[in-house]
């Protein structure tokens, strides 16, 4: 029986439920979970290192790097085939301790 995930912390729920591709209509959706917009944010705004992330999220800096790169693949692909990005989802808890959980059919 594999090992349950770990709930991920991030500092906030997204701002926005996602993006659409300007001038054109998108030729379908992807969806990045909350711990996966927390990760870019992190890494490529606020440039901080895997280690520091991964800390602040409360996970091993492994688990960040593929939470990362899982990350940059799906904005990668919304980016590069005009695909729709709705952010949701995911297993993670606010630094202020609400968790959340996903569930089948709700986000």
């Amino acid at each position: 029986m594999p090992r349950p995930k770990k709930m991920r912390l991030v500092s906030d729920h997204p701002l926005m439920s996602g993006y659409l591709p300007e001038n054109m209509a998108p030729t379908g959706t992807v969806n990045l979970s909350v711990e996966g917009m927390e990760a870019i944010r992190m890494s490529d705004l606020e440039g901080l290192s895997h280690e520091a992330a991964a800390e602040q999220m409360d996970i091993s800096r492994q688990t960040y790097g593929r939470v990362l790169a899982e990350a940059r693949k799906i904005v990668a692909e919304a980016l590069v085939t005009g695909k729709r990005i709705c952010f949701g989802g995911g297993m993670y808890a606010l630094h202020g301790g609400h968790r959340r959980r996903r569930q089948r059919g709700r986000q």
